[in-house]
């Protein structure tokens, strides 16, 4: 893998997405955050290593609105952030086959762009949040799901990581149409699932759910779910030895 350099690419109005790439040969790992999610965290760190060791190539990036790339959060919702997978993925359409490494909301992203990008044939979803903002909307009091409706915008819960992003009920219609759609133009795409036991921010009954609907939609479709030990985080030492298996199988 070649050095690690910085990029910049412009977004559909112009805002630029940041990120680091690397090339390399054999394989590209893409990897996509979660909500709320800088691009540069445990896993993230540890694929960029595995890759270096094998000189295969390496990508993350940060949404527009959040961590190092512009924009201002509230002006996004889930369309956009594909988007902006999207744009990364184009910037990468020269070179090999392409892995992407998605973790909570990032997996479902990945999921999403398998079906439009040829040359994604591996998929390493962590706790991957299906219909993240439609599920949560669906979970909360009735009174706090009518005050999000009414006001346009406010934060799903009171949370301290929650409470000052607030989001527009935008993301919740987004998230339900896409859901919608979830199994049209599927591709055969190797993929994996790990979720943990005791992920209480996003169920692994979520995951559970998601192969079985694929399975009897196409019963031959290479997907694999790995339940673990673990909450949503699955940042352990175990955890990360699970991803590298997963990586280099």
């Amino acid at each position: 893998m070649k050095t690690m350099r910085e990029f910049d690419v412009k977004g559909a109005d112009g805002r630029s997405i940041r990120g680091d790439v690397a090339e390399g040969a054999e394989r590209q790992v893409l990897f996509i955050t979660g909500f709320l999610s800088r691009r540069w965290g445990g896993k993230s760190k540890a694929l960029a290593q595995w890759c270096m060791e094998r000189g295969w190539g390496f990508c993350c990036y940060d949404v527009r609105g959040f961590g190092e790339s512009e924009g201002t959060f509230t002006d996004y919702s889930l369309s956009d952030w594909l988007d902006d997978a999207r744009v990364v993925l184009s910037m990468l359409k020269q070179g090999p086959p392409v892995t992407i490494v998605g973790n909570s909301l990032g997996g479902w992203i990945a999921w999403l762009m398998a079906r439009e990008f040829d040359r994604i044939d591996r998929l390493i979803l962590i706790a991957p949040a299906f219909n993240m903002m439609g599920i949560r909307a669906r979970d909360i009091p009735d009174q706090r799901r009518r005050d999000w409706i009414r006001l346009g915008s406010m934060p799903w819960d009171d949370d301290p990581l929650h409470k000052d992003w607030p989001l527009s009920w935008k993301w919740v219609e987004e998230s339900e149409a896409l859901w919608n759609t979830n199994f049209d133009r599927l591709r055969p795409v190797r993929t994996s699932i790990m979720h943990g036991l005791e992920d209480t921010a996003i169920a692994p009954e979520g995951s559970r759910r998601f192969v079985e609907q694929l399975r009897m939609r196409v019963p031959s479709f290479p997907v694999e779910l790995q339940l673990v030990s673990g909450d949503h985080r699955l940042s352990g030492p175990e955890h990360i030895e699970l991803l590298r298996r997963l990586l280099v199988e």
